[in-house]
């Protein structure tokens, strides 16, 4: 009952009609952010956040969580609309949103990620009402042993991503592991793999550059070459009528929602992790786990809603070291950790006793964000949809265009217009060699997690790499992964065995 009480002063404080105002705005604003290829809501937070030093803190907090949350959503408009993942965290998304776009399922694809980011957000708000200081103490328990298990359960999973051909999927892990080398060593300072000593690389190979490149340049090479110039979508008025099929369409995925969302919170809780891993795990469990796992990649909505709902219900989880332990979940959470600091207030166990008012209208707020974010993103998708009935000619350079200065503004370096374009050329190359390009991308996301938590313990436990067995946590998790990549093996050899008996 005071749980509930507590939550009732918080929608309150959250609908007093200033409060409510900046929500509603910062939801639109970050549905607009996280459209925006290369922009995200990292960059959108940290350019929006001045402002909020001429509001309250309250005011100021659920304006820059509503931002978050509008950019999880707005995120995948993008990825499925053009093909380039605006941010990250919905590069998966754009695995089957694209294909369903390119079939005239637009709607369905946006109606989808909606729901999904609904589910995942509503999930993950119930838990961080219900378990925050339990939830935060668990997460504790997690050092850089249990984080590099995570990393490798994440790498196993995208075994299953490439299809039947095992062997170059696990060569475009490998590659991706090794361009997310590049730059400085984290420990020594020293360069590695600067290749001819440019500058430019001395600072790493950024993931935005890298899949805008691959999604945006490539695959537009690749469309440009197989359609000259004549891609025939099927344009539909996006009416009631669809909205309800496609919401029927939805109901299969259910369960994938729902396991999704429980993953992302679980995956955001952990510090440093964040939304991508959240998304990228999501996407490669639902599919290994799946009756039928070749129709992922070709347009099937569950690639849409996993994805979606893991990266909304992370984006919550993040939220909850910060609060209860003032360590920020993901690089956004971060720069909130920092505004929380200039508006006078210190995150930690305390911060739920001397400032309740805050906490309860943020957790309140959220919920109502969640809502209102969910209601603007089904009333757009007309609006999202008119954009695929523009002729492939004009919408082809837009989206070079698009492709260029979504690379060029997170860090103004032309270096990184070049990397682009060299990109685009190895992913329609390697598209043409029939090479699985998702792994290459999800693999540069999660090397640099993977390499600091391992040199981390390896440091730590004096180059004792038994460790990540014996803990009892990581143990578990690398079991798990070792499973889930022998699995694909397995089949294998059991279908041979299956069709050895069917022919003697």
């Amino acid at each position: 009952m005071e749980l509930l009480s507590h939550l009732m002063d918080g929608f309150a404080i959250a609908f007093q009609p200033f409060n409510l105002g900046m929500m509603a705005l910062g939801c639109l604003l970050g549905l607009f952010i996280g459209a925006m290829p290369g922009l995200g809501s990292v960059n959108g937070v940290a350019i929006l956040l001045p402002i909020t030093f001429f509001v309250p803190p309250t005011a100021a907090i659920i304006f820059l969580a509503a931002i978050y949350y509008g950019s999880m959503y707005g995120g995948a408009i993008s990825s499925i609309m053009l093909g380039i993942p605006g941010a990250s965290t919905a590069v998966a998304t754009t695995f089957d949103g694209r294909p369903m776009a390119l079939q005239g399922k637009a709607d369905y694809a946006l109606v989808a990620a909606a729901v999904a980011s609904f589910v995942g957000g509503t999930i993950s708000i119930i838990l961080f009402t219900l378990f925050a200081p339990p939830l935060a103490d668990f997460a504790l328990r997690f050092g850089p042993q249990e984080t590099f298990a995570l990393m490798v359960l994440a790498f196993a999973t995208f075994v299953g991503l490439g299809g039947d051909d095992i062997p170059k999927t696990i060569f475009m892990i490998l590659l991706g592991l090794v361009l997310s080398t590049v730059g400085l060593d984290v420990i020594s300072g020293r360069p590695r793999l600067v290749f001819f000593d440019l500058q430019g690389f001395y600072k790493g190979i950024s993931f935005i550059v890298l899949a805008i490149g691959i999604y945006g340049i490539g695959e537009m090479l690749w469309t440009l070459e197989t359609s000259r110039g004549k891609v025939e979508i099927a344009n539909h008025r996006f009416t009631y009528k669809r909205l309800m099929s496609a919401l029927g369409d939805l109901k299969r995925a259910w369960g994938t929602m729902t396991f999704s969302s429980l993953l992302g919170y679980f995956v955001g809780v952990l510090p440093a992790a964040g939304a991508t891993p959240a998304a990228l795990m999501a996407y490669g469990l639902t599919k290994s786990f799946a009756r039928d796992p070749e129709k992922f990649g070709k347009g099937d909505i569950r690639g849409v809603a996993a994805p979606e709902a893991a990266n909304n219900a992370a984006s919550t989880g993040s939220m909850l070291p910060m609060m209860t332990l003032g360590i920020p979940g993901s690089p956004t959470t971060a720069i909130l950790l920092g505004g929380m600091v200039i508006w006078g207030l210190t995150p930690g166990p305390l911060l739920f006793i001397e400032q309740a008012d805050f906490v309860w209208g943020l957790t309140a707020s959220l919920y109502a964000a969640n809502f209102v974010t969910v209601i603007l993103n089904i009333a757009l998708i007309p609006v999202f949809v008119w954009v695929l009935r523009m002729p492939f000619m004009i919408l082809a350079p837009l989206i070079f265009v698009l492709c260029f200065v979504g690379g060029y503004a997170p860090d103004t370096r032309m270096f990184d217009p070049w990397l682009i374009l060299l990109f685009g050329f190895v992913g329609y190359v390697m598209r043409k060699l029939d090479y699985p390009l998702a792994p290459l991308v999800l693999a540069i996301v999660l090397g640099p997690l993977a390499e600091n938590s391992f040199r981390q313990t390896m440091i730590a436990d004096l180059g004792d790499w038994t460790v990540f067995f014996t803990r009892p946590l990581s143990g578990i998790i690398m079991g798990l992964a070792i499973l889930l990549f022998i699995a694909p093996f397995l089949k294998r050899f059991l279908s041979r065995g299956k069709t050895s008996t069917l022919e003697t």
